[in-house]
């Protein structure tokens, strides 16, 4: 899951100058609240992957960081064989880290890891409608506005009964509940949410409705700074 930047809109981004590689440290710190977080994001993953159909099971991942949300759950997971996943990540050293874990693993052949923008939604074409999708670092990191186009847009990443896990931060204001409620205005359907005394916040959604075409040439949101 990728941490927090600066960026400008459009396809050309500008990192602030923080060590991505360091702050991803405190997911090795036990007890942090990252290390809390990707623990809550990984078992709804190995969730969702036990509740999955027979057959194929297409992941994408925006914003993935350095993946080990995906692959660590995959390396291990029983339906491991039948997991194709993409991962999009920005930062070339990350992205570096997923591709390396991903061999480290045996999953060089299954997981594909894209350095670019997850905004832009042609980097996904594909592999969509996915039958998960993650959405974890992005929302506490974009305007609401930016929030609520991107759920808009999720229809057309998903498929039918596919799982979304996204986060979002439970600082003032907590949004949490506004993006459930924005996710189940669109076709999308509570699974689980982290309580709001967890010290991060993780949400689940299945999406009921049926998917949409892919429209290309959008982007689905600017990162600011904020915290994920």
């Amino acid at each position: 899951m990728a941490g927090r930047w600066s960026r400008l809109s459009g396809p050309t981004a500008r990192f602030a100058a923080v060590d991505w590689q360091r702050w991803h440290n405190e997911y090795d710190r036990p007890g942090s609240g990252l290390a809390r977080r990707l623990s809550a994001v990984q078992g709804q993953v190995r969730a969702a992957l036990d509740r999955a159909p027979a057959g194929a099971v297409r992941v994408i991942s925006l914003c993935a960081g350095q993946g080990r949300d995906v692959l660590d759950v995959m390396a291990g997971h029983p339906r491991r064989a039948d997991v194709r996943a993409r991962l999009v990540e920005l930062d070339p050293r990350l992205s570096s880290f997923a591709e390396e874990r991903a061999r480290q693993l045996g999953l060089q052949d299954q997981v594909e890891v894209v350095t670019g923008d997850a905004a832009l939604i042609d980097q996904y074409g594909g592999m969509v409608p996915a039958d998960m999708v993650l959405v974890c670092g992005v929302f506490g990191n974009i305007s609401d506005e930016d929030i609520a186009a991107t759920i808009d847009t999720c229809p057309q990443l998903c498929e039918t009964g596919a799982t979304l896990i996204w986060t979002r931060h439970r600082g003032e204001p907590d949004l949490v509940p506004q993006i459930c409620e924005w996710f189940e205005a669109r076709g999308f359907e509570r699974v689980w949410v982290s309580d709001p005394d967890a010290g991060f916040g993780v949400g689940v959604h299945r999406f009921t409705g049926e998917p949409q075409p892919l429209i290309p040439g959008r982007t689905l949101f600017s990162f600011v700074s904020g915290g994920v």
